[in-house]
Parts: structure tokens; sequence; C-alpha cells
């Protein structure tokens, strides 16, 4: 058999590349012939450039000092393939970068984004495609876009970066299609994800709107989908021009998915939690959209399952094994995500090996 093994990260305990090698250990346990390729995939979030890495070889990596969602210096990586710049926003102003007691996004900012846009446009780039996904932040961009004005002003960055960036091609690589403000919106819907109470979730958005009325032009694109995504980030970017496409699909393209899926005979998949905003353009959902329109069967293993499995085979998912359930509890599947994914795999394995 040829498996495609394409996983996102399982947050928190494994990189998507750590866990489609997991997940390969597994199978081949069981089933050591079998020719298996590894798709590590994201859909924008952290671990964006890491994936992109390896499905462009000949890309270059330009490291760049900039700040964390606190401003504490940080160090963050842009990955360039010719004149396209692919940046991980993530790097600067990610959930993970914070420990648990800092998360506050009345607090957390974006200006570092600024940095790495500058560094892109300082190399040469001509696109600039940005995984947005992960964000300690729920600023609305203010913080980017303050940044990139005072770098200007202050002379700290070599171009008018504010002005260049409308200039490129510029691409948000997301899933979210939630707009700016309401309850649909940024601080309502991801604000709690973030460490906000609900008198924060309030506060938060009056800080939105705000922004709203002071830069003109944001209005414009505040309803647009896509505009709430990573705290509002998405919203800044429509301002300065940027198209939107799904995170997902876009990695799975530049990948190669959708030709490794067409001679595959069984697809593998998985997350940390297989939840109601998988089945909306995550990875989970594109690679079992790819396998459902090749006619094959499709397996999830995730730390957690929220999907009903009626739901889960409409969306083209034919298996899925929850690591909560082998360990007995989230707190033991997080503990050893490795050996519960590996051993997830090799049941799946002997079930599904003769596909």
């Amino acid at each position: 058999m040829k498996l495609v093994i394409a996983p996102d990260k399982f947050a928190g305990t494994l990189t998507a590349g750590q866990a489609a090698r997991a997940l390969a250990a597994g199978w081949c346990s069981i089933r050591p012939d079998d020719e298996l390729v590894l798709l590590p995939m994201s859909d924008g979030g952290p671990g964006f450039c890491a994936v992109l890495k390896g499905a462009l070889p000949a890309a270059r990596e330009i490291e760049v000092t900039t700040t964390d969602p606190l401003g504490r210096a940080t160090t963050a990586v842009l990955l360039f393939a010719g004149e396209t710049a692919y940046v991980e926003s993530a790097q600067a102003v990610g959930l993970h970068l914070l420990r648990k007691a800092e998360r506050d996004p009345e607090k957390a900012s974006s200006a570092g984004l600024a940095v790495l846009l500058a560094g892109a446009v300082d190399a040469g780039a001509r696109t600039i495609v940005v995984g947005l996904g992960g964000s300690a932040t729920n600023d609305g961009g203010r913080g980017m876009v303050d940044a990139l004005r005072e770098g200007t002003r202050s002379g700290r960055f070599s171009t008018d970066t504010l002005r260049a960036l409308r200039d490129v091609d510029l691409v948000i690589a997301s899933d979210v299609a939630n707009p700016l403000l309401g309850p649909a919106g940024a601080s309502a819907v991801f604000g709690p994800q973030k460490g906000a109470s609900r008198e924060a979730v309030a506060r938060l958005e009056g800080r939105m709107q705000e922004w709203v009325r002071e830069l003109p032009g944001l209005g414009d694109v505040a309803s647009q989908p896509g505009a709430g995504a990573a705290g509002g980030l998405g919203a800044a970017f429509l301002w300065l021009g940027a198209r939107r496409e799904p995170g997902a699909a876009l990695v799975g393209s530049l990948l190669g998915l959708e030709a490794q899926v067409e001679v595959a005979d069984l697809v593998i998949t998985g997350e940390g939690s297989y939840d109601s905003t998988s089945l909306r353009n995550k990875v989970v959902a594109t690679v079992a959209s790819a396998a459902q329109q090749t006619a094959l069967p499709c397996l999830v293993v995730a730390g957690q399952i929220s999907v009903g499995r009626r739901e889960a085979a409409a969306h083209g998912v034919d298996e899925a094994i929850a690591l909560e359930d082998l360990a007995g509890s989230v707190a033991a599947a997080m503990a050893n995500a490795k050996s519960w994914v590996t051993t997830a795999a090799a049941q799946l394995a002997g079930r599904w090996g003769s596909a």
C-alpha cells in the first residue's frame, strides 16, 4: 500500500513533522513494507515556515531579531523562495511564546510583526505570504501598524515599509473567516482562548471599535471574511491590500498534496483537537477533502475528538482515534503524545492495512 501521512501539529506537544514521523513509526511497526509519503501540514499558525521549508528545499532562511507579544527580544526566521517571502506571524505574536500566567490580550502587542515585514521588504520580497494563527494578541494590528509608522519616522527601517507593503503582492494564509467586530468577531470568539475574561472581552471590543474609527479605511474591511484572524491582524493586512487564502489549502498546494493523494491507497491526518472548527478549511478538512475527491479512506488521529461519527463521515473521515481514550485522560495523552500517536497508528494499520 501507499499512504499519505499529512497531519497538523498537536498543539503543545508535537510539531507537524514530529506527528508525521510518529504516525509513520506506528504504521510501519505493523506493516513495514508499505510506502509512506510524509507531508507535515500547517494552516498558517505555528510551524508554518518549518513545514514550508520541507516543501521548498531551495529556500533560504533569514534570521531576524524582533519582539514577542510582551516586548521581549525573540528570534524569528523568514523563509525566502525566489522573490517570495514566507512570514510566520506566530514567531512574533504567538500564544506559545508566553507562559500561561502571562497570557493577557489586553497587554499583548503585535508590534514585533512589523520587524518581520520590514525584514522581508528590505530583503527584496515581491510577494509576502503571512501565516496567521495561534496569536496571543487582540489589538487589530494596531501594534504592528504603529510600529511600521514609528520605524519609518525613526529611520529604524531602511525603507518606508508601510508604503512598500502596498506595492508587493501581500497574501494572508488563514483558515479563519470571522469578521473583526461583533459576536462573531476577534474579541468575542478568540479573546477567551487567549485569557480574556467576559469583562476583558467587552473592553477589547471597545478598543477595537476605537481603532476602526481612528484608522481611516479600516472600517471598510472590518466585515470582510478573515478580518478577525489572529486577534484582528487580518483586518490590518486587508487594510494594506492583502488577499486572503485558506492556509491549509495554500500549504497543501505547495506540498503537492492532491497529486500525492491521487496515487495513494489511504490517507492519515491528525491534530490536537478534532472539533467543529476542524471542519472549516483547517488541515484535517483539507486533507479529508482531497481524499474524498479520490474516494480514498481518510483516518484521523487527534488528542481529543468532539466531532460525531456521522458528521466526520460526511466530511470524508472514515475513522478517528482519540489519544485521550487510549491514554485514559487528556493529561496522560499530552504527557507522552509521541508514544500514543504511534500506538494509534499501529491500531489503524491493523484494521486498515488491507484496505
